[in-house]
């Protein structure tokens, strides 16, 4: 073959081509012999093609030559399209129709046996998935993952062509900055010319992106790459990608409406999906209340109910002592749901009760009502009128199970939330709902949280985020009763996306600093550039960040966030296939005076 390059690619021959002479290149995706004839499925990104290789007078060496190839192995080849025989049309493939009549192969490069199958079959599980990291190079060749490394490239496309159309600016900020608090560890970079003193990669472009609106740039935005050192889970990993946003003289519902329109337009190119506006929204407290958690799955229901004050009329002593310490008494109210639950599941060391108390429950109420009776050996304390109560507040029927949680206002929420999604699980009701969408925007947020650790507060979203102007008095009387002006995009139970309007006067972001703790002279020290810009006419301003992994990860329909990045760590944080992190030369350790 004088030249090897190719004249089609391996998606693009249909019948129209029958009788052509064309070159394809690619790999060999499965290998069929049958006497005389070899078989070749090969395929390249833009689909598969069958390759026929015929033993003839004329070039016997061609097909003995074909019998040696194995999977994987990198081919050009050169033939005649023709169509397939009668019948033997493979409907399932774009090429379907036609085939190559091989007239001349060569080989590009050679694979050994590979250490799982690259081919993807149904009904067949993957390799494990630490040594698919490892060869990562070949499980990329797998065709689901090249659709939805193909997916995220077209929401990248998305977002670039509906901001440019809105007169954003896309502007690059520094990966090497000043180490700030923003709630997880950074990552740190030492100097080698400047010994002892250390960079850090960046969390978010946050300041830099507030920076940008002081300077003037109006609306900006960056697919930027963050970094957190911070524990992993299945949709969280240590260097992920966001859109980054930022515009100047708006507030809260112009943040919204611009980030709904793109939202609307990523799920029907990416999904065909239509997203009715505007998105709903729904306040912090009312998340909290009815769902457990502040990224709320509402494709199903099972939602929270309080208690307290049927619970106050109650002989139960736990009942009676968490409200009399000001706890609160909820539940949740499973219907048909008793048989589902053995007795010895939900007692104490049970699977439920454990799932319960795992979550921050010191233990798991609990009632069924079968034979028109409440079941569960608390029942004895609940007099005839507070069990006809309980029954008319949810309309229970036989077979009904509630689940109830006596606790911290706070603590109830962390585990009738947690105990709500395993539900879902348990009773199958998120099946058939996988091209179901629920978008939801949360507001009202409280400023500052209590730090765990006791004795100050700690910002709920970040220290740059404006409290809602009523408040603003309230930083010195009573921050706990302070709202922000924040809004986290919830889709399907993730969280992603969350922003603010951030706060432009240095006298207002000094106050937030002394709520989180931080003296005038260490405010200066960590953020003093950032309260000297204030100073210079900033304008209101506000923005958002959308974790586009994360936005990715539900348009492809998985719930693992390695599937949709090229090069993902597992879960302990390692990179498999190079094996970074990894030590270094004692010279480069000196070299940076460490």
């Amino acid at each position: 073959m004088q030249d090897w390059r190719r004249t089609h690619r391996c998606g693009e021959l249909r019948a129209n081509h029958i009788g052509t002479v064309v070159r394809l290149n690619g790999w060999v995706n499965s290998y069929r012999g049958y006497g005389q004839q070899v078989f070749l499925d090969l395929r390249d990104r833009f689909g598969i093609t069958q390759v026929v290789v015929e033993a003839t007078k004329e070039n016997p060496a061609l097909f003995q030559l074909a019998d040696g190839f194995g999977r994987e192995w990198c081919l050009a080849v050169e033939g005649i399209v023709r169509p397939r025989l009668p019948g033997k049309e493979n409907p399932d493939l774009i090429t379907g129709a036609i085939e190559i009549e091989a007239t001349s192969i060569q080989v590009l490069n050679q694979c050994p046996t590979p250490p799982f199958e690259v081919t993807e079959f149904p009904g067949e599980e993957l390799a494990g998935e630490d040594i698919r990291l490892e060869k990562r190079y070949l499980d990329l060749r797998r065709l689901s993952l090249q659709k939805t490394l193909v997916l995220r490239h077209t929401l990248n496309r998305i977002i670039r062509e509906y901001l440019s159309e809105r007169d954003f600016l896309e502007v690059e900020t520094p990966l090497l900055g000043k180490s700030t608090p923003e709630g997880a560890r950074d990552y740190l970079v030492p100097s080698r010319v400047h010994p002892g003193s250390w960079y850090a990669l960046p969390q978010s472009p946050q300041l830099y992106k507030q920076l940008l609106m002081i300077s003037g740039y109006d609306r900006y935005y960056q697919i930027a790459r963050c970094l957190r050192d911070e524990d992993l889970r299945a949709d969280r990993q240590p260097e992920f990608t966001q859109l980054d946003l930022e515009m100047s003289f708006v507030d809260q519902d112009d943040v919204l409406t611009m980030i709904e329109g793109l939202a609307q337009k990523i799920f029907k190119v990416c999904r065909g999906v239509d997203i009715a506006l505007p998105i709903r929204r729904m306040s912090y407290e009312e998340a909290m209340l009815r769902y457990g958690s502040d990224k709320p799955d509402t494709r199903f229901g099972l939602e929270i109910s309080d208690l307290s004050d049927w619970a106050k009329g109650t002989d139960f002593r736990v009942f009676k002592e968490a409200i009399a310490a000001g706890s609160v008494v909820r539940a949740i109210h499973i219907a048909q749901g008793a048989s589902k639950f053995s007795n010895t599941d939900l007692k104490p060391g049970g699977k439920t009760s454990e799932i319960a108390v795992n979550a921050g429950a010191k233990g798991l109420a609990w009632l069924k009502y079968e034979d028109n009776k409440f079941l569960g050996g608390i029942e004895k304390f609940f007099s005839a009128d507070s069990q006809a109560a309980l029954r008319d507040q949810f309309g229970i029927q036989n077979g009904d199970l509630l689940l109830l949680i006596a606790d911290k206002e706070e603590v109830a929420a962390q585990v009738l939330g947690t105990m709500r999604l395993h539900l879902a699980q348990v009773f199958g009701l998120l099946q058939g709902k996988e091209n179901s969408f629920d978008l939801l925007w949360l507001v009202d947020f409280p400023s500052f949280m209590p730090d765990p650790q006791g004795g100050r507060y700690v910002a709920n979203h970040h220290p740059f985020t404006a409290p809602r102007v009523a408040d603003i008095p309230l930083l010195e009387s009573d921050p706990s009763k302070v709202m922000a002006r924040a809004y986290d995009l919830v889709i399907n139970g993730y969280e992603v996306g969350g922003g603010s309007i951030r706060i432009h006067d240095p006298a207002v972001q000094a106050k937030v600093f002394s709520v989180l703790g931080l003296t005038p002279e260490q405010a200066q020290e960590k953020f003093g550039f950032l309260l000297d810009a204030l100073k210079h006419g900033a304008p209101p301003h506000g923005g958002i960040a959308l974790g586009l992994d994360r936005w990715a990860m539900i348009l492809a329909g998985t719930a693992n966030i390695r599937d949709v990045i090229a090069f993902p760590k597992n879960q302990r944080a390692r990179d498999m296939m190079t094996g970074a992190p990894t030590p270094v030369e004692p010279k480069q350790l000196k070299d940076l005076g460490l």
